[in-house]
């Protein structure tokens, strides 16, 4: 498996560190389903029905709804519904995985531009609370990185692949 993901340094300033580290576990996360087959990455060896290409879809949609629609004030869609809330969970029939890798991709590289042309403590468009750039930096690197917790288990589970 090739290891070609960004090493923040450690000498590097707060949007750096920020910034890279979220792209580190970003690029972990695609990192997990690599050579997997299309039903290796749409199994569910858990109760919750989680797979690791559902898995990839809801962070894509984490970081739409945090990036675009809460910090930019977007107006961006959404598979979740009140009476489907984990829509974005779920693969569909009609989705493929490149399908979901191409949404995650793009997601990704859209929210790098969003905040390259903020300042980290602007203040979201969209928020009451006053989320920053900060603080939504500082909590998309914990949902990604918690979320490759679980894809480890899942993958193990996949084809006994284990690794960073």
């Amino acid at each position: 498996m090739n290891d070609d993901r960004p090493d923040p340094r450690p000498a590097a300033g707060e949007r750096e560190l920020l910034e890279t580290f979220l792209d580190f576990h970003r690029a972990t996360l695609l990192q997990k389903t690599d050579g997997l087959d299309e039903a290796g990455l749409r199994q569910s060896p858990v109760p919750s029905g989680t797979s690791l290409l559902g898995m990839v879809k809801h962070v894509a949609y984490v970081e739409r709804w945090w990036f675009q629609a809460i910090f930019a004030g977007d107006s961006v869609d959404f598979p979740w519904t009140d009476e489907d809330p984990d829509a974005d969970w779920r693969i569909e029939p009609d989705e493929s995985p490149a399908d979901i890798f191409t949404l995650y991709r793009d997601e990704c590289a859209r929210n790098r531009q969003i905040s390259a042309a903020s300042a980290l403590d602007e203040v979201a468009a969209n928020s009451s609370k006053g989320f920053t750039l900060r603080w939504i930096l500082v909590h998309m690197i914990e949902e990604t990185a918690r979320h490759n917790g679980h894809a480890d288990v899942l993958r193990e589970l996949a084809d006994g692949t284990v690794g960073e």
